[in-house]
């Protein structure tokens, strides 16, 4: 593929990196003379010095033949202003790198679809978004936001019987906001019809809205685990969106900032989460506020070393699981010996979502390793006079092994149901068993005169 990554800084450095690893053709456009150098004679790519967000430079990178484009400076405007330009020069995906909480926040402005931009990345949300799929309990495994955030995926294990268990799932009435995208059993798994039943020992996909995928839970009785206490060292953009991720799947959290004025601005913002003004490397500080007795520390702070130290203090103190954000990967090799149980990258996230994006035709991102079992979750974007917008979902032909789980459309999520009819420029969520996914694209896509 033909990728144009914008800002060839620590984040655009690494990730072009290894798009060269994988053959790409990669260019980059770097503003700083001295960082362009250095990229020209590390990696096998084209260099293009100069602003992201000047039309020239864009088109002397010919960013408007690019098959992916990679806004990754470290300006939210620039970043979003360049991709939009590559977009409107022919680029045939466009992703920018944001940090402002603002510019992915639907109530006020759709920043994302005004400005035609494919994907919105932001390495501080899709960290905390790992750390959470990294702090397991007995029911919840996996947490995934698609659809632009709008549609969240649950792994949730079925660890007893209740009145849901054992019956056809069109028995159930299951909230029309709430799909069981796949089920896992006796070591398959399988994309589950109407017809079929949920057991003991299952572990389901549930895919929906946030509320309704917690009424779902309750019928299969898999709410009822020990709450667990988590405290988190850092309260910036990752320790945040962690925060607000975890408080609402009913975890007892508390926040620890050093920094006075972020912890009042926290404890006003989120009201079910305990805001402690405290520092995380002040072992007196960690004693008092009872890090011994924690199920799990994380430290975010910002800072690869004091992440560090912070674990190692809630170690000795008792704390049961200690995760940190590391970006540097000379580290690997000496956390282990820490007794640090996590380690989470924002480098690492970030590149796999992007990698997520090497796709051509009208998928926009797909994952192989949510699910497992051979089922893919895929985002594909509805072309024009495409073979599913002739008729209702019903009408239409789909390879057997999919589930069409949920819409977005002009900004608003939908749950598709017979009676739906696909239109052009529809985004659509779908699970599929890898050995239907050629035919599934080829129903999303233009026909050729």
């Amino acid at each position: 593929m033909r990728i144009l990554v914008l800002g060839g800084g620590t984040v655009g450095g690494s990730i072009a990196e290894v798009l060269c690893q994988q053959r790409h053709k990669v260019t980059i456009v770097e503003k700083n003379p001295d960082v362009a150098e250095q990229l020209d004679t590390e990696l096998d790519v084209n260099v293009v010095v100069g602003s992201a967000s000047e039309s020239s430079v864009l088109f002397q990178a010919s960013g408007g033949s690019a098959d992916l484009c990679l806004a990754l400076t470290g300006n939210d405007e620039c970043n979003i202003v360049a991709a939009s330009m590559a977009k409107e020069m022919g680029a045939t995906r466009v992703a920018a790198r944001v940090y402002a909480k603002i510019f992915r926040d639907l109530s006020t402005f759709d920043y994302q679809s005004h400005f035609r931009i494919d994907r919105l990345l932001s390495s501080e949300h899709l960290t905390a978004m790992e750390l959470a799929r990294r702090i397991r309990d007995t029911t919840s495994i996996t947490i995934e936001y698609f659809a632009r955030g709008q549609i969240e995926m649950q792994d949730v294990i079925i660890m007893r019987s209740s009145h849901a268990t054992d019956r056809k799932l069109y028995e159930l009435q299951l909230p029309p906001e709430a799909r069981i995208g796949a089920i896992w059993r006796n070591g398959k798994t399988f994309i589950p019809t109407a017809s079929d039943v949920v057991e003991v020992g299952d572990r389901m996909s549930l895919l929906g809205d946030q509320d309704k995928l917690e009424e779902v839970k309750k019928m299969f009785y898999i709410q009822s685990f020990k709450k667990q206490s988590v405290i988190i060292a850092g309260g910036g953009e990752t320790g945040q969106h962690l925060a607000q991720v975890l408080s609402n799947r009913h975890y007892s959290v508390t926040i620890m900032d050093a920094n006075k004025k972020r912890c009042e601005n926290l404890a006003s913002a989120m009201r079910e989460v305990t805001v402690v003004h405290a520092n995380a490397l002040r072992r007196n500080d960690l004693e008092e506020e009872g890090i011994g007795g924690a199920d799990i520390f994380i430290a975010c702070t910002g800072d690869d070393e004091d992440n560090i130290m912070a674990c190692v203090e809630a170690e000795a103190l008792g704390a049961k699981k200690r995760m940190a954000v590391v970006t540097r990967s000379d580290y690997a090799n000496v956390i282990s010996r820490l007794g640090i149980n996590e380690i989470v990258s924002p480098r690492s996230v970030m590149t796999r979502q992007v990698i997520g994006l090497l796709n051509t035709g009208p998928i926009v991102f797909r994952n192989s390793s949510l699910v497992g079992g051979g089922i893919e979750v895929l985002e594909i974007e509805v072309q024009k006079d495409a073979p599913v917008t002739q008729g209702t979902l019903k009408e239409v032909v789909l390879p057997p092994k999919t589930l069409l789980a949920a819409i977005l459309r002009e900004g608003f999520t939908l749950l598709p149901n017979a009676k739906s009819v696909l239109q052009q420029g529809d985004t659509v969520v779908a699970f599929a068993h890898a050995e239907t996914i050629i035919d599934l694209v080829a129903a999303f896509t233009a026909p050729k005169n």
